[in-house]
């Protein structure tokens, strides 16, 4: 008996190339920081609802700013700063969570 060939496609499909960025650099301290902390889509149900209240509680002397990322409503990847913020340099750091 003939042995049996079968096709098929490769499931992976082809790979674009993308554009690399650096790391930002660690931070030396955090006194009198601002650190925006964006709880992402899904992130209602997850480590992030007590992360930022601990962080605050842990932490006095940075300036928090905690907001929810709209998915739909927000720049690529969902994050909520706005391009203003961005560019001022007043966000010296960013904790991002999302969840699914």
């Amino acid at each position: 008996m003939a042995e049996k060939t079968y096709k098929c496609l490769n499931p992976v499909g082809i790979h674009t190339p993308v554009g690399l960025s650096p790391l930002a650099p660690r931070l030396n301290k955090l006194d009198g920081k601002t650190i925006f902390v964006s709880i992402g889509a899904g992130g209602e149900q997850d480590i992030t609802i007590p992360l930022p209240k601990k962080l605050q509680e842990k932490y006095p002397q940075v300036n928090w700013i905690i907001q929810g990322a709209g998915p739909h409503l927000t720049k690529a990847g969902s994050i909520s700063l706005t391009d203003e913020q961005v560019e001022s340099g007043e966000i010296d750091a960013l904790i991002r969570g999302v969840i699914w």
